[in-house]
């Protein structure tokens, strides 16, 4: 029996193959898109790594599992990728308001939370704006990248709830400060 191994050597020239097959240069925009929602996805995990609320974890894996259909649907440039749906983004916007309603009202910008799980959401969602920036440099206009893009709109709003209530009340708002 052949063993396995996770190298093909087919990349060492600066390309890669696409889910359809196509091959395309490593910075291609589609790879970057993708690859961005990969590193989003990573975030997620190191950040429900240091969460202990059942509630907020099984929402974290709820946003990878959207995450990686996502990134299957960026990847291909033939197919028309998988909808995740209006209800996921939906489903966000939901939990957006509930721990909104949670806090107190925003009386200006933030500054970076100090606190661990808090930090980790803020670099989750400074991840998740570039995700949508590659995400629209695409000017992929099909449906289903359409609802991708909402979703990743939306899901960087939730990230930002959320480190908010990570914060526990710690928040320090930004001063501007003349010299």
């Amino acid at each position: 029996m052949k063993k396995a191994t996770i190298y093909t050597r087919k990349g060492d020239n600066g390309t890669t193959a696409l889910a359809d097959g196509t091959r395309v240069a490593k910075e291609h925009p589609r790879v970057e898109a993708y690859g961005t929602i990969d590193e989003l996805n990573a975030c997620i995990g190191m950040l429900a790594a240091a969460l202990t609320d059942d509630r907020h974890i099984q929402q974290l894996e709820r946003i990878e599992n959207n995450l990686f259909t996502i990134a299957g649907g960026m990847a291909q440039e033939s197919k028309p990728p998988t909808p995740i749906g209006d209800e996921e983004t939906t489903a966000l916007e939901n939990e957006i308001d509930r721990i909104a309603a949670l806090l107190p009202p925003l009386n200006g910008f933030l500054l970076p939370p100090k606190g661990e799980k808090a930090a980790r959401a803020n670099l989750a969602r400074t991840v998740c704006r570039r995700a949508e920036r590659r995400l629209v440099a695409l000017h992929d206009h099909r449906t289903a990248v359409q609802e991708y893009a909402a979703y990743i709109n939306r899901l960087s709003d939730y990230l930002f709830q959320l480190q908010r209530l990570l914060t526990e009340g710690e928040e320090k708002i930004w001063e501007i400060h003349c010299i």
